[in-house]
């Protein structure tokens, strides 16, 4: 333990410290970034003149940190987005840009190997690269990444149920309702980027919906649904709030929380289509 909080009121860990200045340094120096947001600092960063580029980055420099200390994967999460000034006129409200504005987002997942997946824009589609250590590359080993269009898994923290509402109980229900159909098996590591990603390569759905303690959610728009909704979204699967898309939430804070609930196209859609 680092022994402080972070905005979240979260234990702040040392890889976290380590993760988010090594992050910060990198992006910094690259010369290619004016503002960045990340999850453990309360305000924007603001690039140098002297190192400043076009891009917006807002990063979660080390997600699942939780699962630190018993070997679970954990990984990071970024989004990019271009700096445009408006009628010429430029402020820090530029980091405030819905999902569907994103120009590259990705994750680094750090478990039984180190794989980065990424995609470079909307139409672009996803593809995965695995570090090979021998050479200290990332190789290109996962092209053209798509979900499937149906899965066998749900995932989502049923120590919550209690606070669920009806649409999410009842969701849960029939995925373990063998009069349904052939039951989903439940998976939940607490890492979501280990949650997305084996949504991404297996199918089914995850789920961390709004309850009645967290009416809009736990996980941060801009570095944790946005991201990993823009990359579903290209694989050929469906993210939503269970109200509306998470790409088309026009954000009003940096750290701002919104119900997120993405997946395979039917398995979503059939809870959608419970909400209504």
């Amino acid at each position: 333990m680092a022994g402080n909080t972070n905005v979240q009121g979260e234990d702040v860990k040392k890889l976290d410290v380590v993760s988010n200045e090594l992050f910060i340094n990198m992006l910094v120096s690259s010369y290619t970034t004016c503002m960045l947001v990340s999850e453990e600092n309360d305000e924007i960063i603001k690039v140098g003149q002297e190192h400043k580029g076009k891009y917006i980055v807002c990063f979660d420099p080390l997600d699942g940190s939780s699962n630190i200390d018993c070997l679970a994967s954990i990984g990071s999460i970024f989004a990019i987005y271009r700096y445009i000034c408006r009628e010429g006129v430029c402020d820090d409200k530029e980091v405030l840009q819905p999902g569907n504005q994103i120009v590259a987002a990705g994750y680094a997942l750090y478990g039984s190997a180190t794989m980065m997946v990424l995609s470079l824009g909307p139409g672009s589609g996803v593809n995965g690269f695995m570090l090979d250590p021998a050479i200290g590359e990332f190789v290109l080993t996962e092209p053209n990444m798509t979900i499937p269009e149906k899965g066998k898994i749900y995932s989502i923290n049923e120590g919550y149920s209690y606070l669920w509402d009806e649409t999410i109980t009842e969701y849960v229900r029939r995925k373990k309702d063998p009069k349904v159909g052939k039951p989903y098996g439940a998976r939940y590591v607490g890492s979501m980027v280990a949650d997305v990603h084996r949504t991404l390569k297996y199918g089914g759905i995850f789920m961390y919906p709004a309850n009645k303690e967290s009416p809009n959610g736990k996980l941060r728009l801009l570095y944790e649904c946005n991201p990993m909704a823009f990359i579903i979204t290209e694989a050929g699967g469906l993210a939503t709030t269970g109200k509306m898309p998470i790409l088309d939430i026009v954000p009003e804070k940096i750290h701002q929380r919104a119900p997120c609930i993405l997946g395979s196209k039917k398995d979503v859609q059939e809870l959608l289509d419970l909400v209504k």
